[in-house]
């Protein structure tokens, strides 16, 4: 229940889902290849697009494309093709705010403030800003000045209005909301069969011959691939942090440096017992005093503070830590919790009331504000120093790799020495995982298609990067029967599986029609029928999985057969209509707030998607977008090289 002691902000509700994306820029761990240089032109040469005169410059979408290779969205690679869509998506966002300023939306630096305040809390430690100069180097770090970080907070919450402003003119009628409601929560009773395919692979096991006759039709489609042997050299951020010991004098000048970061505001250690009295009347407002009071006296008498308040206390947020929050002046409490917090002598305990009700209340202790000593934050100054030059070596090692291993392809260890690297020694790689690397998606691409002597690319992994040599490149040969008879086992069994649960499913459909009978074609085929309980379109079948595997089944009359339905795991399902159970429109009023802002974020999301395709277009044609191929191309060409 911290947050019901928060002061309120309205604006607040309509940044917090687009603001993520940019907020992301401050909290990234940049792991990505260097920049390339676009030089130093001024004026049009270095401009990709415009919007009526508001630039997006090739400075800008270098930034965009770093967050994008910092959070591993994609890969580095593939970057040519995507480049072209992340300036649409730009000029996409620039036209919003175009059109949010044509219809008077503006946005002031005290809502920036706010929402930055929201949003990046680790500018306010404790409630206290770390200071503009700590602010603009973590901005620096990640390639922005104040300056553009907050413009472009101020372009979001622009857009954010404006689709809430087209959001909130989505009418959505009682009728809509009530034929919505009667197909959400219409209900069905079903009795079912499945059939899975591993129950008919006894029969559709292929004899030896079959096997031999399949391998030579198909004899081309069986090979073994093309591998290679190669040496991996991989860098682990978190193992080079590990080997690096930063020394004393490195810590405290960086201490003395910063120490506005190692400041603590004023705290004082609390803890509450609240009564709520919110919404209720005079006389029950009057039996709660007393209860506050009986409780205070407890307290007052040496009762045990922690187990009163879990087992009376009303604040869900603390109840359970025996009512205790430790906060500065500026935590954002209601204001009688601050005053008491910072004017009540420690171990005193007292009784006020807030607009929540009454809180039995102490001071546990009171600490002035002040610097934390050097010896108390080391070890997290040590912390940081090792992921910064960690981070360091690393990104040198990313842009350098591939140059050096190129110089000296034969010689790759000495090359891993010089980059404090692992060496690996893959022999036969045809692709997939690399233990050493995980996941080996980006890897084997990177590798793929390289001749003898060839370097990889550099490839980025959890929290690791890896470039290859590659020592030798086995050619791809025909398998012989032997290496492949398991392959084709298993697919003429599964081939033939899925035909017999093909069969058997039309034999029980035809069966259950002609006697009328579902249950009864079933047993005698030897199924197990399953009646299920009533379950909505959104909920789950007990022992079959969600209700979208028979979703067909509610369009269908009672007694009807339906299916075949697949599943996941291969099998199908058979069922038929047992009962139809109408919406209980009893409970409707409780859920007409949730049906129509649904219905209304499903047309605000179809209705936006149209009016930015038809805002961008009206604006090519009057000439207000015009995007700089030259620049683009050689933002592109800058990648691909």
């Amino acid at each position: 229940m911290f947050d019901l002691f928060r002061r309120r902000d309205r604006n607040v509700r309509i940044m917090l889902t687009v603001l993520l994306g940019i907020i992301a820029i401050m909290m990234v761990v940049t792991l990505i290849p260097a920049m390339p240089n676009l030089g130093n032109g001024t004026g049009n040469e270095q401009v990709v697009a415009e919007v009526d005169g508001d630039k997006i410059t090739a400075v800008e979408v270098q930034r965009l494309i770093q967050l994008q290779l910092s959070s591993r969205q994609i890969p580095a690679e593939v970057l040519p093709q995507y480049v072209p869509t992340m300036i649409d998506e730009m000029i996409t966002q620039r036209a919003l705010v175009y059109q949010a300023k044509r219809l008077g939306i503006t946005v002031s630096n005290a809502d920036v403030a706010e929402t930055i305040r929201q949003m990046v809390p680790n500018l306010y430690p404790e409630g206290k800003f770390v200071g503009t100069a700590v602010y603009a180097q973590m901005l620096q770090q990640r390639n922005m000045t104040i300056d553009q970080f907050e413009e472009d907070m101020r372009r979001q919450i622009m857009i954010a209005r404006l689709r809430d402003i087209a959001m909130e003119g989505t009418i959505v009628t009682p009728t809509e909301i009530e034929a919505s409601w009667r197909k959400k929560a219409e209900r069905l009773k079903i009795e079912w069969v499945k059939l899975p395919a591993e129950q008919y692979k006894k029969e559709s096991a292929p004899t030896d011959a079959e096997m031999r006759d399949y391998f030579k039709a198909n004899a081309a489609g069986f090979t073994v691939p093309e591998k290679r042997n190669l040496t991996v050299l991989i860098a682990d951020q978190n193992k080079i942090e590990a080997s690096l010991n930063p020394s004393d004098n490195d810590l405290r000048q960086i201490y003395n440096a910063n120490q506005e970061s190692f400041r603590t505001p004023e705290q004082a250690k609390t803890r509450h017992i609240l009564i709520m009295t919110q919404g209720k009347t005079p006389a029950e407002e009057a039996a709660l005093k007393a209860k506050a009071e009986g409780i205070l006296k407890q307290v007052k008498d040496g009762g045990d503070f922690a187990k009163l308040a879990k087992e009376n206390s009303e604040d869900p947020g603390s109840k359970d830590k025996g009512g205790e929050y430790t906060i500065g002046r500026d935590a954002g409490f209601v204001k009688e919790y601050i005053d008491a917090a910072f004017s009540q002598k420690p171990g005193e305990t007292s009784m006020f009331k807030s607009q929540f009700g009454y809180h039995i209340f102490q001071v546990m202790e009171r600490h002035a504000a002040g610097l934390r000593p050097f010896e108390e934050v080391k070890n997290d100054i040590a912390t940081q120093w090792k992921k910064q030059r960690a981070n360091e070596l690393i990104q040198k090692a990313s842009d350098q790799l591939v140059s050096a291993l190129r110089r000296d392809p034969a010689n790759p260890e000495k090359v891993a020495a010089e980059f404090n690297m692992q060496v690996v020694k893959v022999d036969g790689y045809s692709g997939g995982e690399l233990q050493e690397l995980g996941a080996g998606g980006d890897f084997t691409s990177a590798v793929a298609g390289l001749k003898k002597g060839d370097v990889s690319s550099v490839v980025t992994a959890n929290n690791r990067i890896a470039a290859a040599v590659v020592n030798d490149v086995i050619p791809s040969r025909p398998m012989t029967f032997e290496e492949a008879q398991n392959r084709i086992r298993d697919n003429m069994t599964a081939s033939r599986s899925a035909s017999a649960v093909d069969r058997h499913s039309k034999e029980l459909m035809d069966k259950a029609a002609s006697t009328g009978d579902f249950a009864k074609a079933a047993k005698s085929m030897g199924l197990e029928v399953k009646t299920s309980p009533e379950f909505e379109r959104g909920g789950t079948v007990e022992g079959l999985g969600t209700a979208a595997y028979v979703a067909s089944a509610f369009e269908k009359p009672e007694g009807a057969v339906f299916g075949p339905a697949r599943t996941p795991d291969g099998a199908t399902i058979i069922g038929k209509v047992v009962a139809h159970v109408a919406a209980d429109m009893s409970k409707l009023d409780s859920q007409r707030a949730t049906i129509r802002d649904e219905i209304k974020s499903q047309r605000a999301r179809d209705r936006s998607t149209l009016f930015e395709l038809g805002l961008k277009e009206a604006l090519e044609k009057q000439g207000k977008i015009k995007v700089h191929k030259e620049v683009l191309d050689r933002v592109i060409a800058g990648y691909r090289s």
